[in-house]
């Protein structure tokens, strides 16, 4: 009644609970440090799935930025036509890299989708530089991706300065590409930029390929020593993306033409032109 009425024991309520405070606190501390471990892979796990989801919009933009010099250089062109033409966005697949291949002598990789995902033989991989390769082997689960630098690889491109075509050839271990059987007066310089030009069905027109780094000719050849580096980062990426084309069952593009025949033309034109002299 004394304290209803009078407040009398409000002193020793407030002394209580000071004292008591100190083991309030001891008997929350693992409610407490329970709830932080979970915020803290809970905001762990979100930044994860954020910094993947950015990853993934970056390539996507990427692409469309790539295909877009291509379509600047057309357009001119095409404006004098007085004639338009569409290109199709082609659907894609994130794909994560899982190691290299075991092949010391190969330019290869195995990432982590499969013919589950709609991965299938022949379709081009890309990162948000440009062209990385080709899928040459599909698992249920995995496949395999030859990279552009691989010394059986070869795909056809464009040079986007003066539109000449031709065939980007792998180097190996060196990481280069190269353009073999050009004539030596061909339009092509050293800082060029080589696109692709679609015209094997495969890849898309307009992707970025490699640029120029050195153009070497030579009186006594016919043929121009080009060599260039590849745009993408061929070795630097984690993520990416697989464009799902429907390229069926192809081969890792073969040359046009069997090389075999290509050095018989290429004496033939040395043996003319030492008789010429």
């Amino acid at each position: 009644m004394a304290d209803s009425r009078l407040g009398a024991l409000g002193t020793m309520r407030q002394a209580v609970g000071v004292a008591l405070y100190p083991l309030q606190a001891i008997a929350m501390m693992p409610r407490d440090g329970f709830f932080a471990v979970t915020n803290y892979f809970s905001s762990l796990n979100t930044l994860h799935a954020e910094n993947r989801r950015m990853r993934d919009q970056q390539i996507r933009n990427a692409q469309q930025l790539q295909e877009g010099a291509q379509l600047r250089a057309e357009n001119s062109h095409l404006r004098k036509l007085l004639a338009a033409s569409e290109q199709t966005q082609s659907r894609s697949v994130m794909s994560e890299i899982l190691y290299d291949a075991r092949d010391p002598f190969s330019r290869k990789l195995v990432m982590d989708r499969g013919a589950r995902n709609g991965i299938e033989l022949g379709q081009p991989v890309i990162d948000e530089l440009g062209v990385v390769g080709q899928v040459t082997r599909v698992f249920p689960f995995t496949s395999e991706v030859t990279l552009l630098t691989d010394k059986d690889h070869a795909i056809p491109v464009q040079v986007l300065r003066s539109g000449v075509r031709s065939v980007a050839y792998g180097r190996g271990q060196s990481g280069s590409l190269e353009l073999r059987f050009m004539a030596s007066n061909a339009d092509i310089q050293k800082g060029d930029v080589l696109m692709t030009s679609g015209i094997d069905g495969v890849y898309p027109a307009g992707l970025a390929v490699a640029t120029v780094i050195s153009v070497e000719t030579k009186t006594a050849d016919s043929f121009a020593r080009i060599l260039c580096l590849p745009t993408a980062g061929v070795s630097r990426n984690r993520q990416l993306l697989v464009l799902l084309t429907d390229a069926k069952a192809m081969p890792p593009l073969p040359p046009p033409v069997e090389e075999l025949q290509i050095d018989k033309l290429k004496h033939k034109a040395l043996r003319k032109e030492k008789e010429t002299s």
